[in-house]
């Protein structure tokens, strides 16, 4: 299949092999289904979530093959890739060798949009701030809808928009280093860049490897289109330096050219009016200062007003699994930050806090340096507790410098905290590490988490 034209991909009869049944690949199923083609989708687990995923598309006449992928999936004009197959997977590699063109599911849903899109990536702080940029862009000029990697599928919204048709949409997407991976005709209209950290070292080589499937999602800009970055930021100063889209970068510490800046007080804008004192955001913490400029810089050249964009800085009190409170028992706070998945998540984590805390660590390694976290804990965290597949690792690291435990569950891991606390105590979950070993992804490994908080507050 020729996929080089955008504008004269046609899908009707096309034959379009699926793999991964998550809640990506079923959503590319649906919209290629929609479209005309010929839908095969595989996956080699077969977990109930998969299973209840395959009856739904039965029950639309899409086949659908579970726990192990057979050579049917060679049968196709096109693969659609879930951004969990790695790129050396063997599979990927034979549908290559075959000629089979291979593409990511956000490549594949913005070949049937016109609309504006704002991708944003970082490896930290990127659920927050897209959630403050399209609580910003909820105006009578916009209608925004907020996809990718965070929890709605971009195919899923591609499709609700080819039935209803709605006016003045903007898409803004959160991406991952995964979703770039496969890109051709992919191209934002403003790509946004929060910070670049080491993460995802068991997936990619070394962090030039992990640094350039971000990059990726600028290769299709034009100097019509826009890049906002971290000017705080090392590693995205210096890749912004010759480029075609036009740069607008963000900054806390006052570095570069910026549309809005700070003193100790207030942030401006770029009229040097006074947007918001520093006293009303809600969002405490100076990463989430970053979070909110970066929002607002791309806001600002939507066309939001910046009363729009002072609104929601001074109410938008975060997103789930997310630093987020759960519950005070007998004084001790607990915590929820289970989107936290790579080291660098939990050093923000702890220094959000200025109270003694009991941390949990664990779940599946991605490759974290542990030991970077001592800086961060020291006089802070009275005690840890890893669990899990990393357990172990995560052990090794850090027993010479500070208390820990290790158990199995993370059920084990908070009665553990729950009992060493005292009042005035933080118990923060915030495991710096995938949680695909126990559960199927972050948002799950949240839920088990306050359900088992919620549970001792009743025992």
């Amino acid at each position: 299949m020729d996929i080089s034209n955008k504008n004269k991909i046609d899908l009707n009869t096309v034959s379009i092999t699926v793999i991964g049944l998550g809640k990506s690949g079923e959503a590319a199923a649906k919209l290629g289904n929609y479209l005309g083609a010929k839908i095969f989708l595989s996956d080699g687990g077969s977990t109930p979530d998969i299973m209840e995923r395959q009856e739904r598309l039965f029950s639309m006449g899409i086949s659908v093959e579970i726990g192990g992928h057979s050579d049917k999936i060679f049968n196709a004009d096109l693969w659609v890739l879930s951004p969990g197959i790695p790129q050396d997977a063997d599979i990927v590699l034979n549908a290559k060798e075959k000629g089979i063109p291979v593409i990511g599911e956000i490549e594949f849903a913005s070949w049937f949009t016109q609309d504006p899109i704002v991708a944003l990536t970082g490896s930290n702080g990127k659920t927050t701030s897209v959630h403050l940029l399209t609580e910003m862009c909820a105006t009578e000029n916009l209608s925004p809808a907020l996809s990718g990697n965070v929890g709605t599928a971009f195919s899923e919204v591609i499709l609700m928009d080819l039935r209803d048709k709605p006016t003045h949409r903007v898409h803004i997407l959160e991406i991952s280093s995964f979703q770039m991976e496969y890109i051709v005709h992919f191209k934002p209209y403003i790509s946004i860049y929060l910070n670049i950290t080491p993460d995802h070292l068991d997936r990619y080589p070394g962090m030039d490897e992990y640094v350039q499937a971000k990059m990726n999602m600028i290769q299709n800009q034009t100097q019509n289109d826009h890049i906002v970055f971290n000017n705080d930021d090392s590693i995205l100063s210096q890749n912004f330096e010759d480029v075609d889209p036009q740069t607008h970068g963000f900054s806390i510490l006052g570095k570069g050219e910026t549309q809005f800046t700070m003193n100790a007080t207030k942030i401006y804008d770029d009229a040097h009016a006074t947007l918001i004192q520093l006293d009303q955001l809600a969002l405490p913490g100076q990463h989430n200062l970053a979070n909110a400029l970066a929002a607002a810089t791309a806001a600002n050249i939507l066309g939001v007003p910046n009363s729009r964009i002072a609104q929601v800085m001074s109410t938008f009190a975060g997103v789930k699994h997310r630093l987020e409170k759960v519950l005070n028992i007998n004084g001790v706070t607990y915590y929820n930050d289970s989107k936290a998945t790579n080291v660098d998540a939990v050093k923000v984590a702890l220094d959000s806090f200025n109270t003694s805390i009991h941390l949990i660590l664990g779940g599946k390694d991605k490759g974290g340096e542990f030991l970077q976290l001592l800086p961060h804990a020291q006089n802070k965290v009275k005690g840890i507790v890893a669990y899990g597949q990393a357990g172990e690792k995560i052990s090794t690291a850090l027993r010479d410098a500070v208390k820990i435990e290790q158990v199995s569950s993370l059920k084990d891991a908070v009665e553990i905290c729950h009992l060493n606390a005292e009042p005035g105590d933080i118990i923060l979950l915030s495991p710096g590490c995938a949680s695909f070993d126990q559960f199927s992804n972050f948002e799950e490994r949240g839920e088990v988490f306050k359900s088992i908080v919620k549970d001792l507050n009743q025992s």
